[in-house]
Formats: structure tokens, C-alpha cells, sequence
């Protein structure tokens, strides 16, 4: 595994991922080149390449410096436009970064080329999984994006969930106003809610307390079906639970 993975704040709420083995270090989604170059500097670190999830400026936006003054390969997806894209990519894939074995998968929704990266007990998903929610569907549908994260649902509970915005609490009261009963939810928001006042991050998340408490992986419990039926429904299949609950929580 690699011997640290580190947070780099970026932007009001982003999160730019650091995963380091030795003085090499590869960054996740760096939508700014500042920042890292900050890091580097401070920690004595050459930056040995580059994962990028999906094509928004916020996670690359940092490329095309970070390449020039580094000349790095960058990982990212193939079908959609990426600055500085050396490798580009489509799921199914297996990577070596930094010595660890990485598996790329393709998880549709959020944008239709988005990836995420899988290492041993570690998951980079970009916009498509946050605390207690799930990124907007701006280019995929809603069976696309459930598709995905019950692709990640199926990961072990154990997997870290290295997302790419400090969302959680955001997120929370909607996932209260799902299931009110849930009493995991209530804790969570507690537990949140001291982390921040802390200024301490959220992430990386658990699967397993996603499972708990992030409505948008509980499309099969009965609290949340009821809750996507009475907000337009069709039926209680997992993608019309999952599209009536994306739907409200647009205008949440």
C-alpha cells in the first residue's frame, strides 16, 4: 500500500489527493497546480504522476502546470477532454502507481467518462460517491449512476472512500429527511458536526457507514423506497428509487 495518502485543500471545498511511497508521489484530480507544488516543496517530494477522474476544471484544472513543470504522465479518462492526458483510459484497466497495483473502473453519472481508481482497501471516486450523498448527474442518467455505485457498494466494507469534496455534512439533513427513524444518521451528523467545528476533514469516508447512512446506496430498504415513491417514483426498482432521490435532492 502506499506509505501515506494525505489531503491537499483546494478551492472552498475541494479535496486533491497526495499518495506518497518514498520522495515519489502521484496526486489525485489536482484542479489547481499551487497547492501542489506547495506540498511538494514542503515535504521534499518529486511528483511521479497524475490520476484524474473526469474532465471538470476543478479536478484539472492544475494539469497542464503541474505536466510542464514536472513532465509527468497523466491517467484520465479517454472519452473525454483532459488537458495533458498521456494515458488515457476506459475502466477495466490495472495501473502500477508507485508500486501499488490500482484498478480503474468506469463509474458513469456524474459525467459519462468518469473513472475512479482502486487500490488495495482505498477508493478514488471522484464526484461520484460523497459523505452521505452522490454527485449531480450532469451528463450521465440515473440507471448509469446507480449502476455505478452499486458497483462500489460491492466493494468490502472496510474500502476508504477518498471523494473529492468536503460534502458530509451538506449532505446530511437530506439523508435525514429520507429516514428520519434511522438512528445511524442522527449519530453521524453528531460526529460530523464535531469534526468541522474541530476544522477537521470528513474523508476519507467508510463503505460501511456509507451502507448505514447514505441514502443513495439504500435503494433496496423499505424507508427509502417509500420515501423515493412519495416524491415521483415510477416504481421501487434500484434505478427509480435512485432517480427520484437525485431528483429531490436537486431541489432539497
Amino acid at each position: 500500500m502506499f506509505e501515506e495518502i494525505s489531503l491537499i485543500p483546494a478551492f472552498k471545498d475541494n479535496y486533491i489527493w497526495l499518495l506518497r511511497r518514498g520522495r515519489a508521489a502521484f496526486v489525485v484530480d489536482p484542479g489547481d497546480a499551487a497547492p501542489v507544488e506547495a506540498r511538494l516543496a514542503a515535504d521534499g517530494l518529486q511528483l511521479a504522476g497524475i490520476l484524474i477522474t473526469h474532465h471538470h476544471a476543478d479536478h484539472q484544472g492544475g494539469v497542464a502546470a503541474l505536466v510542464e513543470a514536472h513532465a509527468c504522465p497523466v491517467h484520465a479518462p479517454a472519452e473525454e477532454s483532459i488537458t495533458g492526458r498521456s494515458h488515457p483510459l476506459r475502466g477495466g484497466e490495472r495501473l502500477d502507481v508507485l508500486g501499488v497495483p490500482v484498478e480503474v473502473l468506469a463509474v458513469p453519472g456524474h459525467t459519462l467518462g468518469h473513472l475512479a481508481y482502486l487500490a488495495p482497501g482505498a477508493l478514488f471516486c471522484g464526484d461520484t460517491l460523497f459523505g452521505a450523498g452522490c454527485g449531480r448527474l450532469f451528463e450521465g442518467t440515473p440507471a448509469q449512476m446507480q449502476d455505478s455505485l452499486a458497483r462500489i457498494a460491492a466493494l468490502p466494507e472496510t474500502t476508504q472512500i477518498y471523494c473529492a469534496h468536503e460534502y458530509t455534512q451538506m449532505n446530511l439533513p437530506f439523508a435525514a429527511a429520507v429516514e428520519p427513524g434511522n438512528p445511524a444518521i442522527a449519530a453521524r451528523a453528531r460526529r460530523v458536526a464535531a469534526l468541522r467545528q474541530a476544522g477537521q476533514a470528513t474523508v476519507p469516508l467508510t463503505l460501511a457507514e456509507e451502507k448505514a447512512t447514505n441514502p443513495f446506496l439504500r435503494w433496496t430498504q423499505a424507508a427509502v423506497i417509500g420515501a423515493a415513491l412519495a416524491h415521483g417514483a415510477a416504481d421501487d426498482s434500484p434505478a427509480a428509487v435512485f432517480g427520484a432521490l437525485r431528483a429531490w435532492r436537486n431541489t432539497f
